[in-house]
């Protein structure tokens, strides 16, 4: 019972004899000698357990195409491309905003060519890098200054740090957040060295909190757009304008993290209002903070603006240098905002705007023409309906206002759950991944984010009804 398996074992063929296939040479010519040697063991290896479970002993060159196959499969960027339809927009796990094309190509300049990131032409020596930008974010939000460091988490870190390290911050106790993968407003501040201070109720908070906490302790005033969440019925805030005349009465500055952030008025696009950095300015904060990458359209980045004094203050900070932005963030960021100056063009030119203001027609009308496609694809075991669905902006901003959209309702004839599952394990596994949603049994593709709808029927011709069960 023993010999059989060690008899297959032994003609197992070495390493080196597979190295002198075809193949192996060609492994070899394209992806080096020692990551083909490691394909080839590693292939060796998993054919050694296989065969000591009965299976018969591979070819030297079975053992070649093997290695051939992980190598390629190595080389494919882990960071690669999905269809993005699960309705959320700005979805975090899937890379928020795309950007413009006018920020690929800046960014390839950057990339590509030697670029004067910290010098001044005109003058001969060294510049800084938020030159690039400041005129700019100044020009569009009303502000006197800006600096741009890696994300808004960074900018609010920076601003606690410089204005609150070992004195306090005043809160409302409704304002502190927790974002994405348990990241909460507080650890933040504590991380900053700032000492909390919170003020009035969960739901409820009077100027005469702020009033009553402020004092020669205090490094500032926080207010926090809570932009992921919203408390409705016996509630109460301090408005920013309010709350900006009572600082400057104590004498403290006030901190505005507007979080998504946007530069424009998005009622004008059918959306609900979200306050804009320039009404963040213009109702008195002495900074305000804000992403890049969500409502922005842009890269990820940080945005802190207002008072120039303040600003300085900023800069001066030791932990700016370890959160500021490369060239090739500077350069998308650049361009992006450029588009702003156009707002007439930039539903046209903006990917993250012009998904958000699609027409519920329009992504019907898309639905309708794949849904056969994809019902041919699934097989008669599913059945595909157009249905209307509701999209979400995602990434924190607007949790409450949802989209007009349609999709494609993928449902098993019998209802399985675990048959859903596989078809959504079985579209990830597709050469592009397609991303969808399960609900009320059926598995939604809403095409909201759908652009490339030729796209999405070529590689949905790829999927094999019969591998799903085979898909983890």
């Amino acid at each position: 019972m023993t010999s059989l398996p060690t008899s297959r074992l032994r003609d197992l063929p070495s390493v080196d004899r597979v190295l002198k296939t075809a193949l192996a040479a060609a492994a070899i010519e394209r992806f080096g000698q020692q990551a083909s040697t490691r394909a080839i063991r590693d292939a060796l290896e998993e054919a050694r357990a296989a065969c000591r479970a009965g299976a018969a002993v591979p070819e030297p060159s079975d053992l070649a195409a093997d290695a051939l196959v992980r190598l390629k499969a190595a080389e494919c960027p882990s960071l690669h491309p999905v269809f993005n339809l699960t309705g959320t927009v700005l979805h975090t796990n899937l890379g928020r905003a795309l950007i413009a094309g006018e920020a690929l190509e800046a960014v390839r300049t950057a990339m590509s060519e030697a670029v004067a990131l910290e010098f001044n032409i005109g003058t001969g020596r060294r510049g800084e890098r938020d030159d690039h930008l400041r005129t700019l974010i100044c020009e569009l939000t009303g502000a006197e200054d800006a600096t741009i460091v890696n994300n808004n988490a960074a900018a609010v870190l920076l601003v606690l740090n410089t204005f609150s390290l070992g004195r306090e911050a005043v809160v409302s106790r409704g304002e502190l957040i927790e974002i994405g993968g348990s990241f909460r407003m507080p650890d933040i501040m504590a991380r900053a060295g700032a000492k909390l201070v919170e003020v009035g109720t969960t739901n409820r908070t009077h100027p005469r909190d702020y009033l009553s906490a402020i004092g020669p302790a205090t490094g500032l005033v926080f207010k926090v757009h809570t932009s992921n969440y919203r408390i409705e019925g016996f509630t109460a805030e301090v408005s920013a304008r309010d709350l900006s005349a009572i600082a400057k009465e104590r004498g403290v500055p006030l901190i505005h993290d507007l979080g998504s952030g946007t530069l424009i008025d998005l009622t004008r696009y059918g959306l609900m209002h979200e306050p804009t950095v320039g009404e963040a300015i213009g109702n008195g904060a002495d900074l305000v903070t804000f992403s890049g990458d969500k409502l922005l359209g842009g890269p990820q980045a940080g945005f802190i603006v207002g008072r120039k004094d303040l600003l300085a203050e900023v800069n001066r900070n030791p932990m700016k240098r370890a959160l500021r932005v490369d060239k090739l963030r500077l350069a998308a960021l650049e361009a992006t905002l450029k588009l702003y100056r156009n707002p007439d063009r930039l539903v046209e030119r903006l990917p993250t705007l012009r998904l958000l203001a699609r027409p519920a027609a329009e992504i019907a009308a898309q639905a309708r023409r794949l849904a056969p496609v994809l019902s041919n694809v699934v097989g008669d075991e599913f059945i595909v309906d157009v249905v209307e669905c509701r999209s979400q902006v995602g990434s924190g901003a607007m949790p409450l206002d949802t989209l007009p959209s349609a999709g494609l309702a993928t449902s098993h004839q019998s209802g399985s759950g675990q048959a859903l599952e596989a078809l959504a394990a079985g579209l990830r596994a597709l050469p592009i991944p397609v991303m969808g949603r399960i609900e009320k049994q059926a598995l939604v593709l809403d095409l909201r984010c759908l652009e490339d709808e030729a796209g999405l029927a070529a590689n949905l011709a790829s999927f094999s009804p019969g591998g799903n069960d085979a898909v983890a």
